[in-house]
Formats: structure tokens, C-alpha cells, sequence
């Protein structure tokens, strides 16, 4: 059911944006800017900010694509009034390149040994080589897309 959930959540998510949107430019969060799911000041860690970016151009900081994913999977707690159809894109940090890319379309690797502000993270890229050499070189457990981070992953990462 939650997998079911999650699917449904990443179909109306991408069906959300318009094909012939051109991704909005990465603005960086202020000093004041919080994640909202953690609390931290994302501007602290600057390679492994997530952004949400919705259709009315406000946009909510993450301190890394974990964080986000609990975000999305929970918008309602987190962003009363607003919804899936609201998100005009998703954006995170390709963890070679440092380069803000579009979230959706991103390879995860899961189970590495590299740690995030949070501990244990998704780190993602935009080209799926780039990911499999990652996995090797730091005992990567896994590849995922956006639609395949359900919260059963996310748990894996708090423990």
C-alpha cells in the first residue's frame, strides 16, 4: 500500500510539470532559512541543498534529498494548503558535478558510506554513470529513481 502510495504520489508529481518548463534557476536559501523537516539552516551545507520550488514561486530548503523526500511523502503535515498539483519542480544537488538538478529525473545511490548533515543520505546524480562509479567507490547499496524512495528507504537511512 505505502509503495502504491508513493507511485501515486511521483505520477501526479511529474504530470504536475508542463514539458516545455524550463527548470527555475537555483536560488540560494538566506542564512535564515530552515529545513523543514529537520529544523537546520541549510545554508550551512551548501552542496547538499534540495529545493521544492512551487507553482506560485515559493520555495521550501532542504538540507539534503532525505529531508525532501520526507517532505514530499508528508506534505500535508508539512505544508498545510498546498498539494501535490502545487509543486513546480523538485531540485537537488548532482554530488559530483555541484550542480543543481532536476530531482525527478535524478539516479539515487543508497547505502554508502558517505554521510550528509544528517547522517545517512541519498546522494544524487544526474547521469547514471556517474552513480554506478559512485557505488563502487563508495560501497553503494543501490540505485534508485524518484518514484522508487518510498518511506521504507527513508527509514533504512535513519538507523
Amino acid at each position: 500500500m505505502v509503495r502504491f502510495m508513493v507511485l501515486v504520489m511521483a505520477t501526479v508529481l511529474l504530470s504536475a510539470l508542463p514539458a516545455d518548463t524550463a527548470e527555475p534557476p537555483a536560488v540560494k536559501p538566506s542564512d535564515k532559512d530552515k529545513c523543514p523537516v529537520c529544523g537546520m539552516f541549510v545554508a550551512k551545507y551548501p552542496d547538499w541543498i534540495a529545493m521544492v520550488v512551487f507553482k506560485d514561486n515559493s520555495r521550501r530548503y532542504f538540507d539534503g534529498p532525505k529531508d525532501l523526500f520526507k517532505y514530499l511523502a508528508d506534505l500535508k503535515q508539512y505544508e498545510p494548503g498546498k498539494g501535490q498539483k502545487d509543486i513546480g519542480a523538485v531540485l537537488v544537488n548532482d554530488y559530483y558535478a555541484v550542480k543543481s538538478i532536476n530531482g525527478f529525473e535524478a539516479y539515487y545511490v543508497v547505502g554508502s558510506d558517505v554521510l550528509g548533515p544528517m547522517g545517512r543520505e541519498l546522494i544524487p546524480f544526474e547521469r547514471e554513470q556517474d552513480a554506478k562509479e559512485f557505488m563502487q567507490d563508495h560501497r553503494g547499496g543501490k540505485i534508485l529513481r524518484f518514484n522508487e524512495v518510498t518511506p521504507v528507504v527513508l527509514k533504512t537511512l535513519d538507523h
